[in-house]
């Protein structure tokens, strides 16, 4: 693929993105930044936030994973739509009632400074690994497709892709993004749409019988009960799903940022329900893809690349007609900046509210401060990037990125524990509890087939440790006194 065509529609797309951020950015303050100011259509969020949950990451990883685990992955998305049920029903009526601009800032107020601070954290420490691991495998495609022709250094890539999105949150936040990342989502769904016409066309399937082919195939099958050590088992896969979307968007500033922006709770429930329903749908549409990859591939005789998340790189780029290319450029893109602004700028906000305490600073620094803020945090993920190129092992990287997972586990814990019970806990041992779970539910992950003879632990970790803090929370805990 010709690079000078590729990065001519990339300027293109992003001039668009500018273009949007110039309108939005008209007026703004940090209101807007961080909530949007309260006026975001739910309907615009909602198409949006699909973007922001299938991240560059997941827009090449989903119609590989076919190849492995067949459809597998719709148990875990099931479980998804049941988790968005539980964060529409109790988390958000809390946030709203509180009417919270940072969602950690209930844990101070529900068990003190220290909870509140380690809370914070390790969403901190969570989005800047995984924003950071989502970027870097983004500016590796470009480096490959273009910049790596024209002699351009990695790092520079990486500058470019930093100061992009920079550029275009820089002023409007939330108010800006709500609006790119809906373009994104289009651009993502157009790309997997191309894709399937060219593929389904490449392998005479008309339209209305790829689902009939793709269930007949060897990829098609969904539902596992077989065999319970078995990671795709249907029970395994359905919780986990349910308290990956609990923790990863209704713990989640970056995720819930988005849906603090609409004008009341009613428009933001309006807004969760509809998202959770259509990304079902979409991830459905994701794994027809990769099924389709696979056909074409066995057709066609493409070799099945080692690691199968290139497989889509490998057909879209090299073997389907040169539109289909651009378009998965494009469609890689969109899936990552939309992921990738969004927490860019719900980092901006953590470090800004839970830790610089913005508010209470006088009108005239609050936005030279939340400025400032956001080039640092622009500036530490343009380091992480650079140093998972310097450690430059799949493996290393990979584990990095699943650690990064592990610290969603405390709070699980704590945001259940404060919810479902009535006790005070020791404020000062609560950042012990929340760094020891999780090192010990990794040593559990680590050693699973040893101890619990042969079962393998997925996704359901996360619950393992989430029930870790919880216990860890009740040891340090007392019951409150009620005032008369």
């Amino acid at each position: 693929m010709n690079p000078t065509t590729v990065i001519l529609f990339i300027l293109g797309y992003f001039g668009i993105l500018m273009l949007i951020s110039f309108i939005t950015g008209k007026g703004a303050n940090n209101d807007s930044f961080f909530i949007g100011g309260k006026k975001s259509s739910w309907y615009l969020v909602a198409f949006g936030m699909i973007g922001a949950s299938l991240s560059g990451v997941t827009f090449i990883s989903v119609p590989g994973w076919v190849g492995a685990s067949e459809f597998s992955y719709m148990q875990m998305v099931i479980g998804y739509f049941f988790g968005y049920v539980v964060v529409a029903l109790v988390l958000m009526p809390l946030y709203y009632k509180l009417q919270l601009t940072s969602i950690y800032s209930y844990l101070e107020d529900r068990f003190g400074f220290y909870s509140y601070k380690t809370g914070a954290f390790f969403f901190l420490l969570s989005r800047t690994i995984g924003a950071a691991f989502r970027l870097f495998l983004v500016a590796q495609v470009l480096q490959y497709l273009v910049f790596n022709q024209w002699g351009v250094p990695f790092f520079v890539t990486v500058a470019i892709t930093i100061l992009l999105i920079w550029l275009y949150t820089f002023k409007g936040g939330i108010k800006t993004i709500v609006w790119t990342d809906s373009l994104q989502t289009l651009f993502m769904l157009v790309a997997v749409g191309v894709s399937i016409y060219f593929i389904s066309s490449e392998l005479n399937i008309g339209l209305f019988e790829i689902v009939n082919e793709v269930g007949e195939s060897d990829y098609g099958q969904i539902f596992f009960f077989d065999d319970w050590n078995d990671k795709r088992h249907f029970v395994k896969q359905f919780f986990s799903g349910m308290f990956i979307t609990i923790v990863m968007t209704g713990l989640d500033q970056d995720m819930m940022q988005k849906n603090l922006s609409c004008k009341n709770i009613k428009e933001g429930q309006k807004n969760m329900f509809s998202f959770s329903v259509v990304l079902v749908i979409v991830n459905f549409v994701f794994l027809t893809l990769g099924a389709l990859l696979f056909m074409y591939a066995a057709k066609n005789g493409v070799n099945i690349p080692e690691k199968l998340d290139n497989l889509f790189p490998e057909i879209a780029t090299n073997h389907l007609p040169m539109m289909a290319g651009i378009f998965f450029i494009l469609g890689l893109v969109a899936a990552a900046y939309s992921s990738a602004d969004s927490a860019l700028t719900a980092l901006t906000t953590s470090v800004c509210i839970d830790f610089l305490d913005i508010k209470n600073r006088p009108d005239n620094l609050k936005i030279k401060l939340r400025k400032q803020v956001h080039l640092l945090v622009s500036i530490a993920l343009f380091l992480v990037i650079l140093i998972f190129n310097v450690i430059n092992d799949e493996s290393v990287i990979s584990s990095l990125f699943k650690a990064a997972g592990y610290t969603y586990g405390p709070l699980l814990g704590l945001y259940a524990f404060g919810l479902m019970s009535k006790r005070k806990v020791t404020d000062k041992l609560v950042p012990i509890v929340c760094i020891a779970a999780p090192i010990i539910s990794f040593l559990l992950n680590l050693y699973s087939k040893e101890i619990f003879n042969g079962y393998q632990f997925g996704f359901e970790i996360l619950i393992v440790n989430g029930v870790l803090n919880f216990v860890g929370l009740f040891f340090i805990s007392h019951k409150s006194i009620e005032k008369d």
